[in-house]
């Protein structure tokens, strides 16, 4: 493995491999199929795949597993949404596919070993009272009045648990461990409960269901991995997890290590507040280009490389921070800037007509798909007597150094003609209507001529082969950069302007051969593209992936 990624996991592993202790890292990536995958997750994917391709060679591997242990939130349709995030992103499980719901049975069997052991029994108190007992960081708990069952009353209790002898809450199955531990999550916690619900992968067989803490250890024992890489929170639970791998009886001993979780400034990372935004309506749906999920990120147009590029720009630590959203958008832009064409559109447009250029004719002027890359090679656009610019290209009270279009100033066309301004009309609100100029015949690649000052080329789509097009332009969806901790909340600081929609704007010609989700560069307006979704439906549909530049960057 390269010496450029020793970051404290990844020396924990090599000094295992090593020491023989290990062949090679066998790793998991295990979501619950509850929600849609988001940005945070694309660390722990990048680092357990990343890991197990690093030492490939040694018969690495990574497993994808669904932690599916709750069937009252889990459903098929979040499954097959995380594996289309998993194979966008560039990774594949190959045959490593589990469900934590095929391994049903053997937590059972566990559980049984437990009581068997008088490490677990049966509680029929409420949920209310077991909460009560468990006491607090200050206050100890007490013992259930029901934690000295006898091993054969716990075990009659826990079949009739699988039998379904008990209401949802009426009974569960406690871990024996200590009761006065510092540690909450070992004031012998709840390892079964009773859920009368069917469940997406394993149907009607069950009707009591593990709890994440007794079922996660397992099946990672389960499935032999080898270093089970958590996020931050789960530091605390690590005790109750080597707890279940020590007194269960377990094919493997699987080692948890715990690195912060990634926090990006503007976000947020929560399955309960993307559901809200989802179902209250202020967002579109999971896949909502404003979004930090998976998907909608892949519908904004962000390339998967560049998030993998993020994600080990960040890299991995102990210490919880905040990743500034704008080396996310610098990773989009760096690899767009190489990647993708060049096209031309205009989203405020306004006529101009040459005067001296002949009505009915035109022309065709080549023009680079690529300023820095001739190998990608040219397009044919047609030059016409009529054609649309940006508004903002035309000034008519023009500061001192603004050198687009202004009276009496000249401007080159990219890719075509210098152009003078020679007049122009206004609509009855005052606003130019229509801007009139002239062309200077033979200045297609060549310097302007004498005494005609041309300092910048502006973009230009043709009024007779130009399309009309839908443009969203999209933005950060919060304006702060903690929204959690905002004055009222997250929904109080949801950005206004995170989508404006541009209707008639008009596009290249070429564009409209761009399949759904291709990105390209609107010359000098940012990176684009096709919607997902409404592209071509009943025309040209295109998303603003990132501007050029970072437009939340603070005026120096």
């Amino acid at each position: 493995m390269s010496d450029e990624k020793k970051d404290f996991i990844r020396e924990i592993i090599a000094a295992d491999i090593a020491s023989g202790k290990h062949a090679a890292p066998i790793t998991r990536f295990p979501p619950e199929p509850n929600g849609y995958l988001h940005i945070g997750h694309a660390k722990a994917i990048g680092v357990n795949f990343g890991i197990a391709k690093e030492y490939a060679a040694q018969g690495a591997r990574c497993h994808l597993r669904f932690d599916d242990t709750n069937p009252l939130k889990e459903d098929n349709e979040y499954v097959e949404s995380i594996k289309e995030d998993l194979t966008w992103l560039g990774y594949d499980w190959g045959e490593h596919l589990y469900f934590a719901s095929d391994y049903f049975e053997y937590f059972y069997d566990c559980a049984v070993a437990l009581i068997e052991k008088g490490l677990a029994y049966v509680d029929t108190q409420s949920l209310d009272e077991i909460r009560a007992q468990r006491g607090n960081v200050t206050v100890v708990g007490t013992a259930s009045p029901h934690r000295s069952r006898s091993v054969e009353e716990n075990l009659e209790l826990f079949k009739k648990m699988r039998a379904g002898g008990f209401e949802e809450g009426a009974a569960v199955l406690r871990a024996h461990i200590d009761m006065e531990s510092f540690n909450m999550n070992l004031r012998d916690p709840v390892l079964y409960r009773v859920v009368h619900a069917s469940h997406h992968h394993a149907g009607d067989q069950w009707c009591i269901y593990p709890m994440y803490d007794f079922a996660h250890p397992l099946e990672d024992a389960k499935e032999h991995i080898t270093h089970s890489l958590c996020s931050l929170e789960f530091e605390n639970h690590r005790p109750l997890y080597d707890w279940v791998v020590e007194h269960c009886p377990v094919p493997s001993r699987p080692r948890q290590i715990e690195f912060a979780r990634l926090n990006i400034g503007y976000t947020v990372m929560s399955k309960r507040k993307f559901i809200h935004l989802v179902e209250e309506g202020h967002v579109t749906g999971w896949d909502d280009p404003r979004m930090s999920t998976l998907s909608g990120m892949r519908r904004r147009g962000y390339p998967p490389e560049a998030i993998r590029a993020f994600v080990e720009t960040v890299g991995l630590t102990k210490q919880n921070s905040l990743s500034d959203f704008a080396l996310l958008e610098f990773e989009v832009r760096n690899f767009l800037n190489v990647a993708a064409l060049r096209k031309m559109a205009v989203l405020d447009p306004v006529k101009v007509v040459v005067t001296n250029y002949p009505e009915g004719e035109s022309e065709l002027v080549s023009i680079p798909n690529h300023p820095q890359d001739e190998s990608r090679g040219t397009r044919e656009l047609t030059f016409t007597r009529e054609f649309w610019i940006e508004r903002e290209d035309f000034m008519i009270e023009a500061p001192k150094k603004f050198f687009r279009l202004k009276p009496g100033g000249a401007v080159r066309l990219k890719g075509a003609y210098i152009i003078q301004h020679c007049g122009h009309l206004l609509d009855d609100q005052g606003e130019v209507s229509e801007i009139h100029c002239e062309f200077i015949p033979d200045t297609i690649g060549q310097s302007p001529p004498e005494g005609v000052k041309c300092r910048t080329a502006i973009h230009w789509v043709s009024c007779s082969e130009g399309l009309d097009a839908e443009v969203r332009l999209y933005d950060r969806l919060f304006t702060e950069e903690v929204p959690d901790q905002a004055e009222g909340g997250y929904l109080a600081c949801l950005n206004p302007e995170s989508l404006r929609t541009v209707t008639q704007a008009k596009v290249e010609p070429s564009l409209a051969a761009m399949r759904p989700g291709e990105r390209c560069q609107f010359d000098r307006l940012g990176y684009f593209c096709a919607d997902s979704k409404d592209h071509g439906q009943p025309q040209p549909v295109f998303n603003r992936i990132v501007t050029l530049r970072d437009s939340w960057a603070p005026v120096k």
